[in-house]
């Protein structure tokens, strides 16, 4: 019996020893000084206000008669209100061709605005939408008639996903649902494109 209290205060004793050499390191590590050391996580509060993008736009349009693809580019520039809702404005700009029979060389340019929605974290994707209203343009080579220049309301929604390349820099990938009012109808166009966006 004696021996079996022994070891209990034996075993009782050592683990109180064990104890008080971790406290002083778990003291440690709760200090405000090792809070201060420790690295600041980026929070998604550090969004810069300024995004500006510019990349490669391909466009399918359905309009006045005519089928045809262009290729362009746009840019935009949106201001961001808070880490998620931004007002954008975008400028599309497209080259191409009808093709047979008329083989008329096609211009298009869009110009628009309107809500800009991200979903901001801290991850290397950035998911986001928009919808724009604005002005379609269209100019054709031949001078006059139908096909010759045409203006109308212009509309654009869709979105993409944004892929983190370095501190402000992102590689951008979207999608665009693009409708135009001529003739008093609504024609159902699309586009997608590729580029960079730059946040300042």
């Amino acid at each position: 019996m004696r021996k079996l209290v022994f070891l209990f205060g034996a075993v009782l004793c050592l683990s109180l020893t064990a104890v008080a050499q971790d406290a002083p390191a778990a003291l440690d590590a709760s200090s405000p000084a090792s809070e201060s050391a420790a690295p600041a996580a980026l929070s998604p509060s550090d969004r810069e206000p300024w995004q500006f993008g510019i990349g490669y736009q391909y466009q399918h349009y359905k309009v006045l008669g005519q089928t045809f693809h262009n290729n362009g580019f746009n840019t935009d520039i949106t201001r961001y209100l808070n880490n998620w809702f931004g007002v954008e404005g975008t400028v599309a700009v497209g080259f191409g061709n009808t093709g047979t029979p008329l083989n008329l060389t096609a211009k298009s340019l869009f110009v628009g605005g309107g809500p800009h929605v991200a979903v901001y974290n801290n991850s290397r994707l950035e998911p986001w939408a928009h919808v724009l209203v604005g002005l379609q343009h269209f100019r054709f080579t031949q001078a006059g008639g139908l096909l010759g220049s045409n203006s109308a309301l212009g509309f654009m929604g869709g979105g993409g996903v944004d892929f983190k390349l370095g501190a402000r820099v992102y590689w951008r990938i979207q999608g665009d649902y693009i409708g135009t009012r001529f003739q008093s109808t609504t024609q159902t166009n699309y586009s997608f494109g590729s580029g960079l966006v730059f946040n300042f």
